[in-house]
């Protein structure tokens, strides 16, 4: 159920694909700054420099956001023209102050000055070149491929067309082996047509990387993390290490059973998985066949979509009781504007991106989610979590403009699943959804959904960028992208192909967040830290009961502490962030390992005998 957030200035220029800042003026040509060069500039000038690119990006980014929302919200070829426009204008403007911004590089300022500085230069997630001409190509494959995704469609055997989200829900209720394949293979095919645009995007954001002084694009996007680029990287080894072992034995169990109900021929219990009998597009979360691998005697007795049907639960109200659980922690409830300009259901009337999304327009107050709410149990958790986005970006926009952001991205996401976290049956039945809260004997089911979703996904959220890095790095060329994708998908998911691809396919391209050129990592440290932020929590509000029971609704002392950490913001490095919270400046994988150590306990009684590994 991976979400994305459209937020304020330097998180949207992170999440999305090539936003930046109005210039402080226009590039000088090199024989005006000559004579400049004899006096080194000054720490007034950095800091006046700071202040009024701060402004003058706050009054472009209202305009950018509008121009996105349209575009994401009624695609027709307009609105994407509209979007490319802002896209060129802000990729021209933070390009002048990225270079201006390290005229100061040398010059010794403050430490706030300085943070400031660096988050500038660290804006963009695509830095497109100086020359303008490549500026507007660049700008214009981005709106294209966004404008693709949320176009394709896919015609069925029947002559059905079929978009993704009716072609998602048929991979996630169907257990016919050829069902899934058709719909697995009809959405995948319709990436194709995006690889020789993705091919040149490439191109051209490197170029405007390595202007910028950085190696490649995938250089630039792990230099954000206040901390040095291979120790980053050695960071989530450690942390995929620990979580690993957890992945593995999941991974036999489900395989077993897999092979169980499609038969060994289809699915070799020393193979990887074929990706499209996991209940998921991508195969990335796997807890739409929880009915296949179900413990027995587990079923804790209610179905969440089915409460919310009983009781008389629409799209609006599933948003309202999301919101609640803010209040009931002691936030302010969300503005008027909130309700009046979000998109809460598909419109029948036009095309729209239904990737869920949570907005911030204006820096202020002008929150939105933008979503196609399906009445499901798994949307009512997907609605708690963008509305984590939405409560980080409101307490942290009294930041100045380089500030409003998360800690580090994967703060963004992992806020959001924190919330979800608590949506336990405790809190169901706290707000009169559930009548009672099923025995302790029921929790290896409870827990075992919850694995498919959050331990599943964890290979996954590390292996999107680990492909990119590679792409960009020119490690992997054209001609091998797909092969590439694939030799990473079985080494860290241990899922494979359901049919052969070639080179002529763009697989990586039929997931949203690749030609959205939204970094994916993210989500791989949101995993690891939603749990560390739970646990943390959930020691505030004194819940005593075992991690994976506890809810944090109603505590004030958790919204409270949480929020000391939200409004934040981006201020300070992130490690400093996560100690406010947690009381430690270390990512800690350990949580997780509580939080599921029932469940391991489990599968590895089930696994004895079985061939694990692939």
């Amino acid at each position: 159920m991976k979400t994305s957030f459209q937020p304020t200035l330097i998180a949207v220029l992170v999440a999305g694909a090539l936003l930046g800042c109005q210039p402080a003026s226009k590039p000088a040509t090199d024989a005006a700054v000559a004579p400049a060069q004899a006096a080194a500039p000054t720490a007034e000038e950095a800091k006046a420099f700071v202040a009024k690119a701060s402004e003058q990006t706050r009054k472009l980014l209202l305009e950018v956001n509008r121009a996105d929302w349209i575009a994401n919200t009624y695609i027709t070829e307009d609105t994407e023209a509209l979007s490319a426009d802002y896209n060129k204008k802000l990729t021209e403007a933070v390009v002048a102050l990225a270079n201006e911004a390290a005229r100061f590089n040398d010059t010794q300022v403050d430490a706030d000055t300085r943070r400031q500085l660096d988050k500038l230069k660290l804006a963009l997630t695509l830095a497109a070149p100086k020359d303008p001409a490549k500026t507007e190509e660049l700008a214009g494959i981005v709106a294209k491929l966004n404008a693709m995704y949320g176009k394709g469609k896919y015609t069925n055997a029947a002559g059905k067309e079929m978009a993704l989200g009716e072609m998602s829900a048929v991979m996630a209720s169907s257990r016919s082996y050829d069902e899934q394949l058709e719909m697995w293979k009809g959405w995948h095919d319709t990436a194709a047509p995006m690889k020789p645009l993705y091919v040149r995007q490439v191109e051209l954001a490197n170029e405007g990387a390595k202007e910028l002084g950085y190696a490649d694009t995938g250089a630039m996007w792990r230099s954000k993390y206040d901390m040095d680029a291979d120790a980053f990287a050695a960071e989530l080894d450690k942390q995929w290490g620990a979580v690993k072992p957890l992945y593995q034995a999941l991974h036999c169990h489900v395989r077993a059973k897999l092979g169980e109900k499609y038969g060994t021929d289809k699915v070799p219990q020393d193979k990887p998985i074929p990706a499209h009998l996991l209940g998921n597009m991508w195969a990335q979360t796997w807890g739409n066949i929880y009915d296949l691998v179900a413990p027995e005697n587990s079923d804790p007795g209610y179905d969440v979509t089915k409460l919310l049907a009983d009781k008389g639960y629409d799209e609006l109200k599933m948003v309202k009781g999301a919101e609640g659980f803010f209040t009931s922690l002691g936030f302010a409830p969300l503005p008027e504007t909130f309700w009046s300009r979000s998109q809460f259901t598909k419109p029948r009337d036009r095309d729209v991106i239904c990737h869920a999304s949570a907005w911030d327009l204006d820096a202020k107050d002008d929150l939105r989610i933008k979503m196609c709410i399906e009445k499901t149990g798994e949307e009512f958790a997907v609605i708690h979590h963008e509305l984590g986005h939405n409560f980080y970006q409101r307490a942290y926009k009294h930041q100045p403009v380089f500030y409003q952001d998360s800690a580090n991205d994967g703060f963004h996401e992992a806020i959001g699943d924190t919330i979800a976290l608590s949506v336990t049956p405790k809190y169901l039945q706290q707000i009169g959804l559930l009548e009672q809260v099923p025995d302790e004997s029921k929790d290896i089911g409870l827990l075992m959904k919850m694995a498919l979703d959050k331990v599943a996904f964890l290979p996954f959220g590390l292996l999107v960028d680990q492909w990119r890095w590679q792409v960009f790095s020119g490690q992997v060329k054209p001609e091998q992208y797909n092969d590439a994708w694939w030799k990473l998908r079985e080494k860290y998911q241990g899922v494979s192909a359901p049919v052969a691809r070639t080179e002529a396919d763009f697989d990586a391209g039929a997931k949203f967040h690749v030609p959205a050129n939204t970094p994916y990592t993210r989500y791989f440290l949101a995993h690891i830290l939603q749990f560390q932020f739970h646990k943390a929590l959930c020691e505030i509000a004194k819940d005593a009961g075992p991690i994976h029971r506890c809810s944090i609704y109603n505590s004030k002392e958790a919204g409270t502490a949480l929020n000391a950490m939200l409004e934040m913001g981006a201020s300070k490095p992130w490690q400093e962030a996560l100690a406010t919270l947690t009381g430690k400046p270390e990512m800690d994988a350990s949580a997780i390992q509580a939080y599921f150590a029932p469940l391991q306990s489990y599968l590895d009684e089930q696994n004895k005998g079985r061939q694990c590994g692939w």
